[in-house]
């Protein structure tokens, strides 16, 4: 009787140790989602000298208004799939004195969406007939004199890079 008492008592706790070791099955983590959300389109909507409220249009409000840096917006997105590692992503804006954008610092980027560059794009379910694919130019091939091609590669080439202002790290020494 006694052993049996203590060999119930022994797998009762040790039951209870596996099961403490060991996460519920079944039970649901939510997502965790913080900040703002942004997207390739947004960034890809800024240009350079907009004014902050054309920005805080496409934008949103930034979540960090920095009080030292008044000139700098920050946006901050942070995404934890439940159970999940964290994922975050962060883009700073920068104005001059005029309050005028004049560059971005992050994750983002103006350029092809990161969706396009993972998943390719977008091969739509329409057919290319012969007489189509001849008239399309060949990536080789240099524009035409004088088509819209030719006009937007122009642009793109006499685009001015613009240094993207980063503060200086705080003095640490006692004065």
């Amino acid at each position: 009787m006694q052993n049996t008492k203590l060999l119930l008592t022994s797998l009762s706790f040790a039951g209870l140790l596996a099961l403490a070791g060991c996460s519920f099955p079944g039970v649901y983590k939510i997502d965790i989602q913080q900040g703002n959300v942004v997207t390739q389109d947004m960034i890809d909507q800024l240009k350079p000298g907009m004014t902050r409220r054309q920005v805080r249009f496409i934008m949103g409000n930034p979540l960090i208004t920095d009080t030292f840096h008044a000139n700098r917006w920050d946006y901050l997105y942070s995404m934890q799939p439940g159970g999940s590692q964290r994922m975050q992503e962060r883009v700073s804006l920068m104005f001059d004195n005029n309050d005028q954008l004049i560059g971005l610092a992050g994750d983002f980027m103006p350029g092809v969406s990161r969706d396009e560059a993972i998943l390719g794009t977008e091969s739509g379910t329409t057919e290319v007939k012969p007489s189509q694919a001849a008239e399309q130019p060949k990536a080789d091939e240099p524009p035409k004199p004088g088509s819209l091609q030719e006009q937007i590669q122009k642009e793109v080439d006499s685009v001015e890079t613009i240094p993207v202002p980063m503060p200086e790290p705080l003095e640490t020494a006692p004065q």
